[in-house]
């Protein structure tokens, strides 16, 4: 199923109205931007086969050297297709891997080796010895040899031809940490702490990630004839800005391929949402001029100017390139006037509607009152820490809400929170499970699936939590709560599967059931390959399936998002404000997911709990909105409207 989940207000450069060089100055590595990770995935995947069979009419070998992580994994599903289908051979390919941890046995399912048999090398008929993985068993005294000698193996066979290359959150390229030098070769590295947090959901628990890995160094990946580098994360648009755009850094060791003669970086749209041609369009060319285009950028000038929207003047306009807004849309003025009433006409207290009210300019309609309200939440706590004031909002005014939890959430659960359960039933006198469990987890092998026991109590654990903050908020745990356990996320494993077709059955019999006149569902970027997107990737493909249906042409998608990022203010449909009252509330929910208060296992960067981050998130909104004249509210959930 493809990933082809993407948003778009609209507006920006006007095609064609300059050359590429123009709209394209700032940028310092030369950048091809495809409109989903898919499109990426495929273009990339395009020009290795063609180099590939280029080489082979000519009867020449050619050089590649692959990475691997999540990046990857959509361009080697592509060259499996276009060998299995279109007859692409890999007789005349000699592959090296990009990196390796250190130590760790090709057969784990974590190691670089194991994932590029898997995804690549056991689908294809490249031949046995031309296949170079980075042996990660060799000793710490031999691996210094050992890694001259793979150079040395690159070199005998020619040179890299081609390096695909994924870019890593902080600028990495292979295992090259922020501050590696230009002229390093293949090497023993240690990884950084945020390269082992970003790797912890791999490993099931920071304590099992490598501290070291061997890598091809900056001199060596320099070498290659051509590069091939990309990113489709959204969350990785700021370093990539920084890589393209910014100066030769070795704390962004992406920069450095500022310097190859023959790069080429391929990214999907929400990750070049920070490049200067998308971000700020206005600086490089003339641009198409929408509604929600000039509320972008009225309010990318209030932040450059410091002012709210109405105190903007003409000289701000500009002082700040935005002459040719004002030769287009008129006064500024009128424009102040009406980016603020678009901004304020956001805000409603009434996500479902207020009933028996003039509608004509707020973001919801006021009938049919009560709404039916299907809420999607990817994991069973994604509801109350992304919209849960909203959450409460829509049950405190009558509506009909039901809350749908995608997947079981399973793996999410400390083995020390699960064991803390089972003997507080224990001491209650309602079975004895805590010995036959713990000899279970005693038996647990590093790196391997979960077990499925295991699995099945942490999932039974979350579906309590879940039921319990919906008993809170007010919502019937037996008919309005469904547990949905999507088959794409039961891999027992941290990679999950891609939306297959009794994913979207299990949504549309919900949808048919339901017949809602109101959706939400978290509508996140920030990962191609991660839960949250193919959890909405489910729900749009559902919607697909109902969409001539009678009750689909009253209803409306409301899409939030999850607990790290929240929507840039020029995308907002509605914004919910929350009392002080309501932001204690929506914390009390949150609550009731106990085994992810204080013990979460994948935390990631952010050390905050799930509640300090949502309270964090929904009050800067608030700031922000009172910077720029609005009314001061406590805390905001923002929302932005999909058309179905």
């Amino acid at each position: 199923m493809s990933s082809n989940y993407k948003l778009t207000a609209g507006g920006g450069l006007k095609k064609g109205a300059e050359p590429i060089d123009i709209i394209t100055r700032y940028e310092q590595i030369p950048t091809t931007v495809c409109q989903t990770a898919d499109e990426g995935a495929l273009y990339v995947a395009g020009q290795v086969a063609k180099a590939i069979n280029e080489k082979a009419l000519k009867n020449e070998k050619i050089v590649i050297g692959l990475s691997t992580g999540k990046s990857p994994i959509g361009i080697y599903r592509e060259l499996v297709r276009m060998h299995k289908e279109e007859s692409l051979s890999f007789k005349n390919v000699i592959i090296f891997s990009l990196d390796e941890f250190y130590p760790i046995n090709s057969d784990e399912q974590q190691s670089r080796a194991f994932s590029m048999k898997d995804e690549l090398l056991k689908h294809i008929d490249i031949a046995p010895e031309n296949v170079h993985l980075i042996d990660s068993t060799v000793s710490v005294e031999q691996v210094s040899e050992y890694c001259r000698k793979y150079e040395e193996q690159i070199q005998a066979a020619g040179g890299l031809d081609i390096m695909l290359l994924g870019i890593g959150s902080n600028g990495q390229i292979g295992f090259n940490e922020p501050g590696t030098y230009h002229n390093s070769k293949t090497r023993l590295v240690a990884l950084g702490n945020n390269t082992r947090k970003a790797l912890v959901n791999d490993f099931y628990g920071t304590e099992n990630v490598p501290s070291r890995a061997i890598t091809l160094g900056i001199a060596t990946i320099m070498e290659a004839k051509k590069v091939i580098a990309f990113a489709w994360s959204e969350d990785k648009s700021s370093i990539i800005a920084k890589s393209v755009e910014g100066k030769i850094d070795a704390n962004v060791p992406a920069s450095y391929l500022q310097d190859h003669k023959n790069c080429d970086l391929v990214i999907s749209e929400d990750v070049a949402n920070e490049l200067t041609r998308f971000k700020t369009p206005w600086l490089v060319g003339t641009c198409e001029w929408t509604d929600k285009f000039i509320r972008k950028a009225v309010l990318w000038l209030c932040q450059k100017v410091d002012k709210p929207i109405l105190k903007l003047s003409y000289q701000d306009y500009i002082d700040n390139s935005l002459g040719q807004l004002l030769d287009e849309q008129g006064d500024y003025s009128s424009i102040n006037i009406r980016v603020f009433n678009e901004l304020q006409h956001t805000i409603s207290g009434w996500p479902g509607g207020k009933p028996n009210a003039d509608d004509s300019t707020r973001p919801e309609r006021s009938f049919p009152f009560p709404k039916r309200v299907l809420i999607f939440s990817p994991h069973p706590d994604d509801d109350v820490i992304s919209m849960g004031g909203t959450f409460i909002r829509l049950v405190d005014q009558g509506h009909d809400v039901h809350v749908a939890y995608q997947t079981s959430g399973n793996i999410a659960v400390h083995d020390d929170v699960m064991l803390q359960i089972l003997d507080t039933a224990r001491e209650c006198g309602l079975g004895n499970e805590y010995d036959r469990v713990m000899e279970i987890i005693k038996n647990k092998k590093k790196g391997e699936k979960e077990p499925r026991e295991l699995l099945r109590i942490k999932g039974a654990i979350r579906r309590g939590e879940a039921r319990a903050a919906c008993r809170f908020i007010g919502i019937n745990e037996n008919t309005h709560v469904h547990f949905l356990n999507l088959p794409f996320y039961e891999t027992g494993a941290v990679k999950k599967n891609g939306v297959g077709e009794e994913d979207i059955k299990i949504i549309v019999n919900l949808l048919r059931e339901i017949k809602p006149h109101q959706i939400y569902a978290a509508g996140d970027l920030s990962d191609p390959h991660g839960t949250h997107r193919v959890c909405i990737e489910a729900v749009l493909e559902a919607l697909k399936v109902v969409h001539n249906e009678e009750w689909i042409k009253d209803c409306r998608l409301w899409l939030y998002r999850g607990a790290w990022q929240e929507w840039e203010l020029d995308m907002v449909d509605m914004a919910v404000p929350l009392s002080p009252s309501e932001v204690i509330r929506k914390r009390h929910a949150i609550y009731r997911h106990l085994s992810q208060k204080d013990i979460v296992p994948f935390p990631g960067d952010d050390k905050r709990e799930f509640w300090e981050r949502a309270e964090d998130r929904t009050q800067a909104t608030a700031k922000l909105y009172d910077k720029l004249g609005m009314a001061e509210y406590q805390a905001i959930e923002v929302f932005v409207q999909y058309k179905i």
